[in-house]
């Protein structure tokens, strides 16, 4: 898969919850998470600031409860990822902390986000085994912001200051603000 298979809003099936995988003995579930990652990496070949830090399968058009999250966050040469199939937060932890989040299916908008520094996780691997464990800072956020997207929940959808939450990427990958009422209070393609 390409970058060009990675669904954006207004796309309706962004605000739908996925369906939990029944079955992972099954080849149709490897192929899945092998196309997630071709588009992850497609789209990341094409931005030079960033990196693809996750994947929901339901970005790609598939509506079931897979995500796909990057190895090693600092790293751009390492191209593994872990797949977490249904995925759900057993608890939230620590504080709500407010940081930058974007979105390969929110195009070049990015915001501030609260999310809690610490959750544990359960989750099937893609060998059919349930693992459990602890996540804490940008794994913790990265984590957080996939599972919504199983549930139907963008990153916008947290954003709660919003004329001055918005942001974009200038030519040198820096956040720059973006005017609330030029760029986003009208948005369509974000808020219908």
């Amino acid at each position: 898969m390409k970058k060009e298979d990675i669904i954006i809003l207004p796309n309706p099936h962004l605000r739908e919850k996925s369906a939990k995988v029944t079955t992972t003995d099954d080849a149709t579930l490897l192929k899945l998470i092998d196309d997630m990652t071709a588009a992850a990496l497609d789209w990341e070949a094409s931005r030079p600031h960033e990196i693809s830090a996750a994947l929901a399968a339901v970005q790609i058009d598939s509506m079931f409860k897979v995500v796909i999250i990057r190895s090693d966050f600092d790293n751009k040469d390492s191209n593994e990822f872990t797949a977490l199939i249904n995925p759900e937060i057993v608890k939230y932890e620590g504080k709500l902390v407010e940081d930058y989040e974007g979105c390969l299916s929110v195009r070049d908008i990015y915001g501030h986000v609260p999310r809690y520094s610490k959750i544990r996780v359960k989750a099937i691997n893609h060998e059919g085994q349930e693992v459990r464990f602890k996540a804490d800072g940008f794994l913790a956020r990265v984590i957080q912001h996939e599972i919504d997207h199983t549930n139907g929940i963008v990153f916008i959808d947290h954003i709660k200051d919003a004329p001055k939450a918005f942001y974009t990427l200038d030519d040198k990958g820096e956040l720059e603000p973006l005017d609330y009422d030029t760029h986003i209070k009208d948005n369509s393609i974000l808020w219908d």
